[in-house]
C-alpha cells in the first residue's frame, strides 16, 4: 500500500511539473488530414476489431491489375497520430510490387502523450493481419508485419503471439526500452546543437529514472528482446544511416544477436538515410513534418522501397536470403542505462525534493514571521537569501531537464558556453547556492553562544537542508562542467 501511495504521489508532482511546461510551450498548429491517395491501384476500405475490442479503419490497397494469391503485408505507424496517410508511400510501393498492403488509422482511444501501451498496439496489428489474411486473393500462409519506430516494438510483439504472421519487416527499430532510446536520442540532439557537459548524462540518469518510475514516461521499462527471441520467421531490419531517435548500431547487434531462432535475418543500413529512410545529411534535416499538413520532406533514399519489396517477394517464393548484415555506421554517442542505485530512485528523489522544499520553504516562512530573526539582519538575511536561492534551483532544476525529456528537447533553448543557456545560469545559481551555504555555516559559527535557542535550531536545520541540497545539486550535475 506504502508502495502504491507513494508512486501515485510522484505521478501527481511530476504530471503538475508536465502541466506547467506544456503551459509555456507553444501551441502547435492542428491540420487536417487529406484522403488516401489510390489512384492506380484497387482499393477496400476495411474495418476489423483491434486489441481490447475498438474498431479501428484502414484501406487494403492491392496492385493495379487483379492479382490472386499475392502476399500481403500490414504497416504498423510509429509514434503519434498515425493516420493512414502518414504511410501511404510506403503502401503504394508495396502494392505496386504485387504485395496486397493494409494500412489502418492508429488508435486515440487508449493511446495518448501520458498512455501508452505496446501489447495493446500489438493486439491492434493481429487485427489487421487477420483481417488480410481473410481478405480475396491474398495467400493467408504469406502475410507478414511492417512496423516503424513504436511500430518496430509492437510489429515483433505481435508476430511473437501469432503463427500467422508469415515475416517481419522493421525500420528504425531499437533494441533498447523507450526511456533509454529517448535519452539516448536527446544527447545526440544536445551534441548536435553544439551541448556537451553534464545535462545529457542528467537527463539519462535521475530525470529519466523520475519520469520512468512514477509512470510519467509511458511504457518505460518495455523490453523489445523477449518477443524478438521468441520469433520463428524471417526477419528483414531496416535503419537509416544517420538514425539520430534510435541507436542504430547498438539496437542492430542487438537484434543480430536475439533472432537467433529466426531462419533469416538481415540487417541493412539506407545510405543518407534518417530514422524514417527518408534522405537527410546527418539526421537533423530536410526530414519535415508528417505529409498531411504539407510540410515538405526529403526524397526516399534510393532503394528503401527496393530492398523491402525484394526481400518480401524471396520469402513468399519460398526462397528466403541466407542471413548477412551490412557493416553499421559510426555510432558517436553510446546509449546509457538509467541505472538502478536506490539514491536516484524516484521514491528517494522525490523524498528529498519534499524535504529540500519543506526545508527551504519553511525557514523563509519562519524567519519572515519571527521578530528577534529580523533584528540579526546580517545572518538573518544571508540566510534568507540562500533559502531563497536553494528553493529557486530545486524547482527551476527539475522542472527545466524533464521538460526536455517530456518534450523532445523543445525547451532546451540557445547554447551558450558549449552549454544551453538555462542550463549554464542553472549551474551558475548553484554555485551561488553553495557560496551561500557556506557563508551561512561560517556566520553562524561565529554567533554569539548568548543566540536564541529557536535561531540556534532554524539555522542548523536549515545548513542540514543546505547539504543535503548540496548532495542533490551534484546527482543532478550542476557543479559538473
Amino acid at each position: 500500500m506504502h508502495h502504491i501511495c507513494s508512486r501515485s504521489l510522484g505521478r501527481f508532482a511530476v504530471a503538475c511539473l508536465l502541466l506547467l511546461t506544456l503551459s509555456i510551450l507553444p501551441a502547435g498548429h492542428a491540420t487536417a488530414a487529406t484522403a488516401f491517395d489510390c489512384t492506380g491501384f484497387t482499393c477496400i476500405d476495411v474495418s476489423f476489431t483491434g486489441g481490447d475490442g475498438l474498431t479501428l479503419h484502414g484501406t487494403v490497397i492491392g496492385p493495379p491489375a487483379p492479382h490472386t494469391r499475392t502476399p500481403g503485408i500490414v504497416l504498423v505507424a510509429g509514434a503519434g497520430a498515425g493516420p493512414r496517410t502518414e504511410y501511404q508511400s510506403e503502401a503504394r510501393a508495396f502494392a505496386a510490387a504485387g504485395i496486397t498492403t493494409l494500412v489502418y488509422d492508429k488508435r486515440t482511444t487508449g493511446y495518448s502523450f501520458a498512455h501508452r501501451d505496446i501489447s495493446l498496439l500489438a493486439g491492434d496489428a493481429l487485427g489487421a493481419v487477420e483481417t488480410l489474411r481473410r481478405t480475396p486473393g491474398v495467400r493467408a500462409d504469406q502475410v507478414g508485419l511492417w512496423g516503424f519506430s513504436e511500430g518496430a516494438w509492437a510489429a515483433p510483439l505481435a508476430a511473437s503471439r501469432s503463427r500467422g504472421v508469415a515475416f517481419l519487416i522493421t525500420l528504425g527499430a531499437s533494441g533498447f526500452s523507450p526511456l533509454r532510446s529517448q535519452t539516448w536520442s536527446l544527447a545526440t540532439t544536445l551534441r548536435h546543437r553544439g551541448a556537451t557537459g553534464s545535462l545529457a548524462a542528467t537527463i539519462a540518469g535521475p530525470t529519466a529514472r523520475l519520469l520512468g518510475e512514477t509512470g510519467a514516461f509511458p511504457e518505460a521499462d518495455f523490453d523489445p528482446l523477449p518477443a524478438l527471441r521468441a520469433l520463428r520467421i524471417p526477419v528483414l531490419a531496416l535503419w537509416g544511416q544517420h538514425d539520430v531517435q534510435v541507436p542504430p548500431a547498438e539496437s542492430a547487434a542487438l537484434l543480430r544477436n536475439t533472432l537467433t531462432a529466426s531462419p533469416s535475418v538481415t540487417i541493412r543500413f539506407l545510405r543518407g538515410g534518417a530514422h524514417n529512410g527518408r534522405s537527410t545529411t546527418d539526421g537533423f534535416d530536410r526530414l519535415g513534418t508528417p505529409p498531411y499538413s504539407g510540410a515538405p520532406r526529403g526524397a526516399f533514399v534510393p532503394g528503401y522501397f527496393d530492398t523491402m519489396t525484394d526481400w518480401v517477394q524471396h520469402i513468399a517464393a519460398g526462397s528466403p536470403p541466407v542471413s548477412s548484415a551490412d557493416a553499421p555506421p559510426h555510432q558517436t554517442i553510446l546509449s546509457v542505462d538509467p541505472g538502478r542505485g536506490r539514491w536516484i530512485s524516484a521514491r528517494m528523489q522525490l523524498t528529498v525534493l519534499s524535504a529540500l522544499i519543506l526545508g527551504f520553504a519553511g525557514y523563509l516562512l519562519w524567519s519572515l514571521t519571527d521578530r528577534r530573526s529580523r533584528a540579526t539582519r546580517t545572518r538573518s538575511r544571508l540566510a534568507r537569501t540562500l533559502a531563497c536561492s536553494g528553493l529557486v534551483s530545486v524547482f527551476a532544476t527539475v522542472l527545466y531537464v524533464v521538460s526536455i525529456l517530456a518534450f523532445d528537447a523543445q525547451t532546451v533553448g540557445p547554447i551558450v558556453a558549449a552549454r544551453p543557456l538555462i542550463w549554464l545560469g542553472l549551474q551558475v545559481l548553484a554555485l551561488l547556492t553553495t557560496a551561500l551555504l557556506a557563508a551561512t555555516a561560517i556566520a553562524t559559527a561565529r554567533a554569539h553562544a548568548g543566540s536564541l535557542l529557536r535561531h540556534r535550531i532554524a539555522l542548523s536545520i536549515l545548513l542540514l537542508v543546505g547539504c543535503l541540497w548540496l548532495a542533490w545539486a551534484t546527482t543532478w550535475g550542476l557543479p559538473s562542467v
